[in-house]
């Protein structure tokens, strides 16, 4: 079809005219969403702002607590109603203030490398050979005590495990069902159950910290100097730990395989945060629905909020708290008035656990307790998994799901959607409201790049994506709400 561009404009107008009146939908109000999203779009600044002037946001962090202020403040620019903070427990918060990994001898070289998260500070500047211990039981270590002390060792042997393949999208028209499943927790394999007391690694922290190591060093799955970071609070007597870049830390074995000397220096400063009494929050705004009858159910969109703290959390998850924020934004602007309240949630401690998340549905929808609250609870859409475009989404293996969403996105099929998946998608927070038993949701996004480059790394840039990309994204999300809230049935749950 060769059409001239404003020929083409008509031709796609009345084709989402025509979508959007056999779905029993409103055309005009379609057409002030899409306009609103994707000519007047507020996303890029959004995300600036979150990526650029915050920058990574760990959950309990001051980044993170001043990410929320932000986003709370913004949803009230919008005109959005009670726009506030939810506070859960948590913990500490923490912060890596300095980190120095350098090779001193057989050369000079600067060594790619981050603190865990909740990593404690060195003892000063450490200085010496490293020990390689890497190859050893947990019985053997224990014979090495005296050795440990201080020292700076090499926790894990040659590395060549890399990860070297993004999940595909099922969104192509060539995807293969279930496949894209093996980089989340849907369909793996059930896990052996573990057998009682310590495992070896258990074993081993214990050993290191019993003997009062200096500092951890480990490679990560990553390549090409990309490297993957989280961690974890180990409480009082916890030992630094590192991860640095793979290829370094090959390296450093090699030498020692050949009898090489080497001499590393390494330095971890950290500052640790308990002002809020341990707390986290998570940040709430809505728009309230209109119908007499209806307005006291809930359509609620979100994602999540915090990020790791090595690179600047681009596509995990400034895109997704960006896309959800700019969908609130698109429905107020355009004067939406659904019958239905929508909300917007966006979450701490997703990495941590689907934490915030988690604390949530446990306050307002789960139990006895919250069995109205949660009967009258429709759906819950999430966005993280993936960066970029919305293609469809994962339906949960619901297959009275398909008539609706389809009935819903046709329309949107103008602006890249292409196709829904009947499978779920996991390790993200809409599991902690299918948990609760109400619907929970997930898109299908770009994985170029995602598993083997960004996701949980340093490189997880404002460079990944193109932030242009999101106003397809919120203009997606504003709608798929819209249409949720206004639909006379709601959404179906699983028998």
């Amino acid at each position: 079809m060769n059409l001239r561009p404003a020929v083409l404009a008509v031709f796609v107008a009345s084709s989402v005219s025509l979508a959007i009146a056999q779905s029993g939908g409103d055309a005009a109000l379609f057409e002030r969403v899409r306009t609103e999203g994707m000519e007047h779009s507020q996303a890029a600044a959004l995300f600036d702002t979150l990526t650029v002037d915050i920058g990574p946001r760990l959950t309990a962090s001051p980044a993170h607590k001043r990410a929320a202020e932000w986003a709370k403040a913004r949803l009230t620019d919008f005109g959005l109603s009670n726009a506030h903070l939810e506070p859960w427990q948590f913990g500490r918060g923490w912060e890596a203030q300095r980190v120095v990994v350098e090779m001193l001898e057989p050369r000079y070289l600067p060594i790619i490398a981050y603190a865990d998260g909740w990593s404690p500070s060195t003892a000063g500047e450490l200085s010496g050979a490293p020990v390689f211990a890497g190859d050893k039981t947990p019985e053997q270590l224990e014979t090495m005590k005296s050795s440990l002390k201080g020292a700076i060792i090499l926790t894990q042997p040659l590395f060549d495990n890399f990860v070297r393949k993004d999940r595909p999208n099922p969104s192509d028209a060539s995807y293969q069902a279930n496949s894209a499943a093996y980089a989340t927790s849907v369909s793996r394999p059930a896990t052996p159950a573990r057998p009682q007391g310590e495992t070896a690694a258990q074993r081993a922290a214990r050993i290191y910290r019993d003997a009062g190591a200096g500092a951890l060093l480990k490679p990560t799955i990553g390549e090409h100097g990309t490297v993957f970071v989280t961690g974890r609070d180990g409480g009082p007597g916890a030992v630094p730990s590192l991860s640095i870049a793979s290829e370094q830390y090959n390296m450093l074995l090699r030498y020692a395989q050949r009898g090489i000397a080497v001499k590393l220096r390494v330095s971890v400063q950290a500052a640790w945060f308990d002002n809020d009494n341990g707390n986290a929050y998570n940040v709430i705004a809505e728009l309230p629905g209109t119908d007499p009858v209806l307005k006291d159910e809930v359509v609620m969109i979100g994602g999540h909020l915090d990020s790791w703290h090595t690179g600047v959390g681009a596509t995990d998850n400034a895109d997704g708290s960006t896309t959800m924020m700019e969908a609130m934004r698109i429905l107020k602007a355009v004067g939406a008035q659904p019958k239905r309240t929508i909300r917007v949630a966006l979450w701490g401690g997703e990495e941590q656990g689907l934490l915030g998340s988690a604390a949530w549905v446990r306050d307002h929808l789960a139990g006895d307790g919250n069995r109205t609250a949660r009967e009258k609870f429709d759906v819950y859409f999430n966005s993280d998994n993936g960066y970029g475009p919305i293609y469809g989404f994962y339906l949960e293996n619901n297959p009275a799901n398909v008539p609706v969403f389809e009935r819903w996105l046709a329309p949107l099929k103008a602006v890249g959607l292409t196709r829904n998946t009947m499978e779920g998608v996991g390790s993200t927070d809409h599991l902690s409201f299918i948990a609760a038993g109400v619907p929970g949701f997930n898109p299908i996004q770009r994985y170029e790049n995602y598993d083997i480059r960004t996701h949980h790394s340093n490189m997880d840039t404002v460079e990944r994506l193109d932030p242009k990309e999101l106003r397809q994204a919120a203009t997606v999300m504003a709608w798929v709400a819209l249409q949720a809230a206004n639909d006379a049935n709601p959404v179906p749950r699983l028998k």
